[in-house]
């Protein structure tokens, strides 16, 4: 039962902070696909069937496949960051389940830092969208520059 309780716990965490920067799914889900992979690997670990514990990367795919979408005229893509958060997540909620309570820590730790770097005022250069106007995108053929139309840094180059 402490296995799953961390799960739950490490889970509604990164999911608490989903929720409050806006993500497409929130401390709910999270709480859910943690502590589902959770008891999924602690009743895999006590049955010696490492098999179910794939289970869970398939049903997480399906989840992070219903988060990411494409939105509007130009087909943005949407919910990538969470997507991934909920595949983190999950495998937090089976090192927790596992019995690897401080992987599961310390990968909270850093799922929720790399979550936040942007948002920290000592960190915030780590945030690559600063530097998007200083080179040419990957479709850009080398000693052309950048091409008319190409993607522009917010507040023009």
């Amino acid at each position: 039962m402490a296995r799953v309780a961390l799960a739950f716990g490490l889970s509604f965490i990164i999911g608490f902070e989903r929720q409050i920067r806006g993500g497409p799914a929130g401390d709910r889900t999270y709480a859910l696909a943690g502590t589902a992979a959770g008891v999924i690997a602690a009743v895999a670990v006590t049955r010696a069937a490492p098999n179910a514990i794939a289970g869970v990367v398939t049903g997480v795919g399906f989840i992070g496949g219903a988060l990411v979408f494409r939105q509007g005229p130009e087909a943005v893509l949407r919910g990538l960051t969470s997507a991934a958060a909920v595949f983190a997540t999950a495998t937090i909620g089976v090192a927790a389940g596992a019995g690897y309570p401080w992987l599961a820590v310390v990968t909270t730790a850093i799922t929720l830092l790399v979550l936040e770097v942007r948002y920290l005022p000592a960190l915030r250069y780590l945030d690559a969208r600063r530097y998007v106007g200083r080179f040419a995108p990957d479709e850009d053929p080398p000693g052309e520059g950048r091409r008319r139309g190409a993607r522009q840094p917010p507040g023009g180059a």
